[in-house]
């Protein structure tokens, strides 16, 4: 077994400040600018949900430059794209380890490590070549920070809460045996869809939220 705890939650939209609307519009509070990701051709705002956990927006970067291989995060499928022209959605969630290496190993669907760097801050993830996302979704991308620094520590506090994470898969046995391997059987809670999908539970100053 790896260990590895819950990161952050990842929101996509069709622009940036759609998907920063639609947080605050259900939260009451928004995020705030991150920064972008030359490598990816995206930008994101962040909300903190707590010590070392937050909720993170991304987009892709109208004025980037197109990246030579996918975008993470399924963000350059038709589908995904589509989609998004409605609403912003709770996409994926990202789960940090310290030795990803080692936790890439038991996770064989999280793709190929990268290297990855955003202002200050320097990190390891593992991207699929295709940029589909793990499980449509609902087994996490792996995070390695490269040191203790984290994106939460210089964020205000808005008082939100990550209560509960939920996912359905068709295959929950094998999900659940992935997450069992990585010490996250107590992340999320998986049950049977047809069609994967997450749910986020959060507590805010209005009461509780789905996501």
């Amino acid at each position: 077994m790896v260990a590895a705890v819950l990161d952050h939650l990842v929101v996509a939209a069709a622009t940036l400040e759609q998907g920063e609307d639609y947080v605050e519009s259900l939260l009451g509070v928004g995020p705030r600018r991150g920064g972008k990701h030359v490598a990816m051709g995206t930008h994101n705002s962040l909300l903190k949900l707590g010590p070392r956990t937050y909720l993170e927006v991304i987009a892709i970067d109208p004025d980037a430059s197109a990246p030579q291989r996918p975008r993470w995060f399924a963000l350059d499928t038709a589908a995904l794209r589509a989609g998004l022209q409605d609403a912003p959605r709770l996409l994926h969630w990202v789960a940090r380890t310290e030795d990803i290496d080692a936790a890439r190993g038991v996770h064989p669907g999280a793709g190929e490590v990268h290297t990855m760097a955003r202002d200050e801050f320097q990190w390891r993830m593992t991207i699929p070549a295709n940029g589909e996302l793990p499980a449509g979704g609902v087994l996490p991308t792996l995070i390695e920070w490269k040191d203790q620094r984290h994106p939460t520590d210089s964020m205000p506090d808005a008082g939100i809460r990550l209560v509960a994470l939920g996912g359905a898969h068709p295959e929950p046995a094998s999900i659940r045996s992935t997450l069992a391997a990585l010490a996250l059987s107590d992340a999320i809670k998986i049950t049977f869809a047809a069609k994967p999908r997450l749910v986020a539970m959060l507590q805010t100053a209005r009461g509780p939220v789905a996501l």
